[in-house]
Formats: structure tokens, C-alpha cells, sequence
């Protein structure tokens, strides 16, 4: 059995030191057992010692954290600097924290919380745990590449805005995590490439969740990487098992081992007994190169056999700090670091193929508690100030937590215009509003040039071209200009630019907004992020997406063309879920306007929660492409004023027809409340006009942001559950649905699934009748699908006389 407490013993193989001398390595591996003891101690104490009256197992995983050990050293106590941003893989949380206690950056009492409330998280969390995180992980894949768009931000802000805050990108993650998809999304996007400061390390231990992967698959992944344009390094066997390696016979050693597979391997690193493991090594079916295997381990006894076998370069200090510096001297290149180790590593469950979740039991933790010298009456001791490892801990701290001032304000949100008061044509779509207001925030002084753009591969297509022939597409270095198809973009990329366009995928693009939506958490600089999306494609980045806005970025996207209003592209490009998402996503204000002065409303107000840092959130904007009629905005602008209209706008919605002003000649006891979602207004306008010539007083309420008002509803509820006593305060609420209509039916349209609206019946308990899109469109006309789905003028009027006669029934 390997155990990590003995690998700096004498041994009768020599010691390959490298660059670090005889006590600095003792010093580095006392830290190293350090941090082992701690991350497996915290996990045990939240497993089996910290009361738990679920009687659900809390988990956490000493293996993984185990198999890190080495690595986590060498970073955080020798390899890092001030600036460095850095991910960690999820399940070594527990050792991250380890690691961050020893420089002095989390409090002893949290140490006790690992998977409790407010305490420590499951999984690194830049927004949850009480220590400094750089990037959220958990979601596996997702972390990993998180710091791949953080330094294309970094050098979108260097080159164009001055010095950041940020130096190294580095992501440590384990090998089951190059099974996700997005991970080689992100290796092969042409727009990483050149980024220099970019290094991955791979925890190669070469086991998943129930499996020991075959090693066949190593060879696959470098060469996958190398074909992508990224610099591939290898740390495969360690100071001790390299020199046995190079001694006599030691090229037969190395062919065994070489070629041994994954499972053989794991399973002779585990036994006990010197002679076993020396008998395992020589189990091959030619003589000569048997003889050849015991040679090259003859001078090794069998106390220390099982130590140089097991001496992988992953857990070999020397040998990471030297492939570390070999990545930093990489200056064109990401960098792939594939680190050899065994899961488990110096505990007693290393190598077990079934180790991901085992915990150690109370006994074998009392016996490791003893080895690692840690005391009695202080298991979460660190290490005295005036000793070798307290001086280490000391300095790599003040390396490490040396700021680096920010070199740019935070731009404020008094800079962003209340209005840009863009012309817009007559009949337009809100696709297109949206590109011809960008094209005039590029001239915002102090936000036009902080803003960036990015598209997977449809910036023509969602109306970018105005926007990218005005301001040009980034790249660190100027190339020619050209010109696409019939003159309608001409691309200029340089470092002028402020357009990136990726490949199509939208893992990358909201990974990429997420990145550059923390460009001043991470990197100093103030950025404006927008991204265009086709809108049933939110859901194929949706993973990303969710990643984002859990680790609290700021970004606005546009997603366009939504609904089954594109009717001629069918039902693999017809969105009908993306409205529920909007409402139910944390951290994300949703709109989804109708006509263009709403649409630029939304979006400066997007703008200006890119401003609030604490508070602020980030913005989607659900487009369309089916023209609408601006003049059926005219009625609504002289009623309630521009300036009240743009507030009613933003806060959720507003009244369009009101059927109490615009025809008082109707019974106001056969009101109907058609509430409306942005694309389907003209739609809703003409079963108004339909139902006043039946006598019925249709109002039409344009809800502009389901998720507004949703929330509004939910704080008014839960401030009644907090106190029940006080009177109701449903704010907007009560203007959209006045007390004289409170219990007045319901008919909700959207170009969405039905249920989207139906909440506000919820409101007074109106009787309510949901209209939408429930079912997978086709091609065809827009007024064919819209018959189709049930959301057209007549269905819409119908709808509302069947509401009627609900509420007729009710009474």
C-alpha cells in the first residue's frame, strides 16, 4: 500500500531533487501531508463526527482531494502569483479549503462546515464559500473552461482598455472531466487560440465515478489536443521511478509500465507486501524481458519497492514544479499539462477503483492522524510561525495575496442614457431595433467603447452587421479587411475591434459572456458584454448559461428570432420554453418587448445593471423577426406620457387598450383581460377590436417581462407569510389589474408554452384561460402556424368568451 507519509524516507533508490533543494522539498512535503490530513479531516468530520439528524450521507470525496495533493502544493505554495486566476475541480473542494486555511484566507471555524448551511460548499463557489474563489465549479466541464474566456477577456481589456489586474488562467481538473462536450468546444474555438497565459492541468488518476478508464485513451486526448493548436506537456513518472528508469535495465521497467493497463497497475500498487509487487512487475510471458524487469528493481528492497513504482510525477514535487515552469515558458500557446496520479494517494483507499465516494472509518483515521505526527488535542493544527513550514505558509501568502490595485473605475450607471431616442421605421421588428440601437451606443461616450459583442457564427443573422461595419471584429492583430456576400458586412478584424465572433456553439458563447461578464471581478476592467443567439438555442447553452449567472456575472443576450412567429425555418428552430426560463433563472432580468422604443428601454436598463456589481444581474432579451406596427404604440404614448409608459415598461408591463377609456360605451361587467407577451400584440389588438364589436370591454395588457412581474408577486406574498397582518402590496400589479378588475377573467397569449402567463390568474384567482404554444411547430406561414398552435385573433376572442362564461358559472 502507498503511503504518502513515507515518501521522503531514505530509501535505497536515489533521490532526484531538481531545482529544489534537500529542505525545501521537506518543507514542501510537510505542507503537502499538511493539506492531506486537512482535507480528509474535513470530510470525516462532516461525515461521522458533526451531528446529523437527516441521517442522509453529507459525501465529499477524500480520494479525489488526495489525488491532488501534490499538485495543489506545487501551485498554491510555489508556483502561483498575485493575479493568477484559478479553477479547481469540484471534488477537491475540501482541499482547496485545506489549502486556503494554511495561507491564512479562511477562519479555523469554517473548517467544521463542509456541506452545511452558510458553511463551506460542496464545490468551489465564488459567490457561496466564505473563502477567495476565482471560479465557480461543479457542474463538471464547465469550471474547467471557465478560465479559457477569462483570459480572452483579459486580453480583450489589455489590448484595448490598458493594463489589467489578472495575470495566469489555470485550470485544474480531473480527467472524467474531458468526457464533456463543452471542454472540446472550447479547445478547438479559433478564437482562444494564441492565448499564452492559459494552462490546464489534467488530474490524470485515470478513474471516474465507476470505472478505471482504459490508458489507451491518454495517447487520444494529447493528440486531440496537439491537433487543436495547444502545447502538450506530459508529467508521467517521478523523480524516483524516472531514475530507475534510466539506471540499468531500466528501459524494460519502463516498457512494463509503459504498457501495463490502467487496472493492472492499480491493482498491484495496492499490495502490502514488496515481494507481491515485485512478482506483479514480472508477470510477463517472455523470459528475457522478465530478467530484464527484476534487474532494473534488484537494488530496491521491499520496503521501498512499492514506493517507486507508485511514484507517478503527479505526486512528485520536483518533477511538477519543473513541467510548470516548462508550461509558464509557453508564450503563443494554451497549455495542457497531463499530470500522472493515482486517486487516493497516501490513504489507505488509494488506487481502489471503487474509491471515488469511500470514506475512511474512524480507526483508519486515528491511525493516519498518528503517522502524519498531527496532534492529539488539535486536529486542524497549522504549522508554528517560527518553523520551516509556518515561514513557507507565510511568504506564499503575502505572494499570493498582494493586490494588485483595479486600474479602471467602475463605470456608473448615471453614464448610460436614459434614452437613445433611435429613429425606427414605421413597421419594424424588435430583431432589428436592436441592431440599429447599437449602432448609435457605439457612440456613448465611456460605454460605446466598453461594450463588446460576441455570436456563435450569427451576427448577420440577428442584425449585428451595423453594429460590427461601425466598430469592426477584434483580433490582437490587425489582418486585411473583407467584405461578405453583396457588401452587407465588411469585417476589419484588429485590435480595435470590439466584435468577437466564435464558432457555432453556444456552450462557448455564454461561457465566453459569463467570462467576459466578470471581466472586472477578474481582471480590472469594466466591460458591457452582449450576445445574439438564435433563441431556440438558449436551451443548447443552457448549462453554460445557468454556470454564469450562478457565479453572479453580468451580461445582456439577445435571444432572436423566438416563437413559432419564424414560421417558414419549422420546429427545430421554433422556441417555445425559453419565456419559462426567463422567469424561473435566478439572476436574470427577462424581457420581452414588442415594439422598438420598448426594446431600447430594456435594453439600456440591462446596461445599467451591468453598472451595479453587487446587485445588478444580467439581461435577456427575447426577440423577434415578425414585423409589428409602431403607430399601435400611439394610443399608449398619449395616454400615460413617454416617461410613465418606459417605467410601466420596465417594471413589467402596461395597459395598451383600456377598455375603460377607449370605450366607455361597453358593460364594464363583461370585462375581459387579454395579457399579452411581446411578439403577439397585434395579434391581441385585433381580438380586442373583435370582442368590442360584440359588446365585450377587452382591455389588452402587454406584459413586456414575465419575470418582473412574477417577482413582484412572489415579494408580495412572501412579505403576507412574514406578516399577515399588513395590507397586500401587489405595486405594479395594481395598475396593470385595478381593484374594479380584480376578479375579471383571464385570457393569456404568448408565442410560448401556454403556461408562462398563467399565473397571473393566480393574482385575485380570475378565471383564466392560458393560450399558447404547446406543441413542436412546422414551416409554414406565420398566420398558419399561429392557427395552428391556437393563437390567433379568432382563438384568442374565443378564448376570452369562454372566459366570460367561466366567470359567469362562478358567480
Amino acid at each position: 500500500m502507498v503511503h504518502r507519509a513515507e515518501s521522503s524516507k531514505a530509501d535505497s533508490e536515489p533521490a532526484i531533487r531538481g531545482t529544489l533543494s534537500a529542505a525545501d522539498l521537506a518543507t514542501l512535503e510537510s505542507i503537502e501531508q499538511r493539506l492531506l490530513w486537512l482535507s480528509t479531516q474535513i470530510i470525516h468530520h462532516a461525515n461521522s463526527i458533526r451531528p446529523n439528524p437527516d441521517k442522509t450521507k453529507v459525501g465529499g470525496h477524500q480520494a479525489s482531494s488526495a489525488s491532488v495533493a501534490s499538485i495543489m502544493t506545487a501551485l498554491y505554495f510555489s508556483f502561483l502569483r498575485s493575479g493568477d486566476r484559478v479553477s479547481i475541480k469540484p471534488h477537491a473542494s475540501p482541499i482547496l479549503h485545506a489549502a486556503q486555511y494554511l495561507l491564512g484566507n479562511l477562519d479555523r471555524s469554517y473548517l467544521t462546515t463542509l456541506r452545511e448551511f452558510g458553511g463551506l460548499q460542496s464545490y468551489p463557489s465564488r459567490t457561496k464559500d466564505p473563502d477567495p474563489i476565482d471560479f465557480s465549479t461543479g457542474s463538471v466541464g464547465l469550471g474547467a473552461v471557465a478560465p479559457v474566456y477569462a483570459s480572452l477577456a483579459a486580453k480583450y481589456c489589455e489590448t484595448k482598455l490598458g493594463p489589467v489586474t489578472s495575470d495566469r488562467f489555470i485550470s485544474l481538473l480531473g480527467d472524467a472531466e474531458l468526457d464533456e462536450g463543452n471542454v472540446w468546444e472550447t479547445v478547438a474555438e479559433e478564437a482562444i487560440q494564441g492565448l499564452g497565459n492559459v494552462i490546464w492541468i489534467v488530474d490524470l488518476n485515470r478513474q471516474s465515478l465507476d470505472r478505471v478508464i482504459p490508458g489507451v485513451r491518454a495517447a487520444r486526448l494529447k493528440a486531440l489536443f496537439a491537433g487543436a493548436g495547444w502545447h502538450v506537456l506530459e508529467a508521467k513518472y517521478g523523480s524516483r521511478l524516472s531514475a530507475a528508469m534510466d539506471g540499468p535495465h531500466g528501459a524494460a521497467l519502463r516498457r512494463r509500465i509503459d504498457e501495463m493497463p490502467n487496472e493492472e497497475y492499480q491493482a498491484m500498487i495496492r499490495q502490502a507486501d514488496g515481494s507481491e509487487i515485485r512478482r506483479r512487475l514480472a508477470d510477463v510471458a517472455d523470459r528475457a524481458w522478465r530478467t530484464e524487469i527484476l534487474a532494473s528493481v534488484e537494488h530496491l528492497d521491499d520496503d521501498s519497492i512499492g514506493r517507486v513504482v507508485s511514484n507517478l510525477a503527479g505526486h512528485d514535487l520536483p518533477r511538477l514544479i519543473d513541467v510548470l515552469a516548462e508550461a509558464d515558458a509557453v508564450p503563443d500557446q494554451p497549455v495542457v499539462i497531463f499530470a500522472y496520479t493515482i486517486k487516493g494517494f497516501g490513504l489507505p483507499l488509494a488506487g481502489d477503483p471503487l474509491n471515488h465516494s469511500q470514506l475512511l472509518s474512524q480507526t483508519q483515521m486515528d491511525a493516519l492522524q498518528q503517522v502524519f505526527g498531527i496532534p492529539e488535542d488539535d486536529v486542524w493544527a497549522t504549522f508554528p510561525a517560527d518553523s520551516a513550514e509556518g515561514a513557507w505558509c507565510a511568504e506564499a501568502a503575502s505572494r499570493l495575496n498582494t493586490p494588485r490595485a483595479a486600474v479602471a473605475p467602475l463605470i456608473d450607471e448615471s453614464a448610460v442614457p436614459h434614452r437613445l431616442d433611435v429613429t425606427q421605421p414605421p413597421t419594424t421588428s424588435t430583431q432589428e431595433a436592436l441592431g440599429r440601437i447599437m449602432v448609435r451606443l457605439a457612440e456613448v461616450p465611456g460605454v460605446g467603447e466598453r461594450t463588446i459583442t460576441l455570436s456563435p457564427d450569427v451576427a448577420t443573422s440577428t442584425h449585428l452587421a451595423g453594429w460590427i461595419n461601425k466598430v469592426g471584429v477584434f483580433s490582437a492583430e490587425k489582418h486585411a479587411e473583407f467584405e461578405t456576400a453583396h457588401g452587407m458586412v465588411r469585417w476589419k478584424p484588429g485590435p480595435e475591434g470590439r466584435h468577437i465572433e466564435l464558432g457555432i456553439s453556444e456552450m462557448n458563447l455564454f461561457s465566453a459572456l459569463g467570462a467576459f461578464g466578470l471581466s472586472y471581478e477578474l481582471s480590472g476592467q469594466h466591460l458591457f458584454p452582449v450576445g445574439t443567439v438564435y433563441d431556440p438555442f438558449v436551451c443548447r447553452g443552457l448549462d453554460a448559461l445557468i454556470y454564469g449567472l450562478y457565479s453572479e456575472s453580468k451580461m445582456i443576450f439577445a435571444g432572436t428570432p423566438a416563437g413559432v412567429s419564424l414560421s417558414p425555418e419549422g420546429g427545430a428552430h421554433q422556441s417555445t420554453v425559453t419565456v419559462s426560463l426567463g422567469i424561473e433563472l435566478p439572476n436574470l432580468r427577462f424581457y420581452e418587448p414588442a415594439f422598438a422604443k420598448e426594446v431600447e428601454w430594456a435594453f439600456l436598463e440591462g446596461m445599467r445593471l451591468l453598472c451595479d456589481r453587487e446587485h445588478g444581474t444580467s439581461t435577456y432579451l427575447r426577440l423577434s423577426t415578425k414585423p409589428i406596427d409602431q403607430t399601435l404604440l400611439t394610443g399608449a404614448i398619449t395616454r400615460l406620457g413617454e416617461d410613465e409608459l418606459q417605467r410601466q415598461v420596465l417594471l413589467g408591463g402596461y395597459r395598451l387598450i383600456d377598455a375603460r377609456l377607449d370605450r366607455p360605451d361597453l358593460r364594464l361587467e363583461d370585462t375581459v383581460n387579454i395579457a399579452v407577451g411581446g411578439i403577439m400584440v397585434p395579434e391581441a389588438v385585433e381580438a380586442a377590436r373583435m370582442l368590442h364589436e360584440e359588446g365585450v370591454a377587452a382591455n389588452v395588457i402587454v406584459v413586456t417581462s414575465a419575470e418582473r412581474l412574477y417577482a413582484g408577486l412572489r415579494r408580495s406574498r412572501g412579505s403576507l407569510l412574514r406578516d399577515p397582518k399588513q395590507a397586500a402590496n401587489l405595486a405594479h400589479l395594481s395598475t396593470l389589474f385595478p381593484r374594479p378588475e380584480r376578479h375579471a377573467p383571464i385570457v393569456t397569449v404568448q408565442d410560448a408554452a401556454s403556461h408562462s402567463l398563467a399565473f397571473l390568474g393566480g393574482i385575485h384567482g380570475a378565471p383564466t384561460v392560458p393560450l399558447g404554444v404547446d406543441t413542436f411547430g412546422q414551416s409554414g406561414s406565420r398566420d398558419a402556424l399561429y392557427t395552428y398552435a391556437g393563437i390567433d385573433p379568432r382563438e384568442i376572442a374565443n378564448a376570452a368568451l369562454l372566459a366570460l362564461e367561466i366567470a359567469e358559472d362562478d358567480r
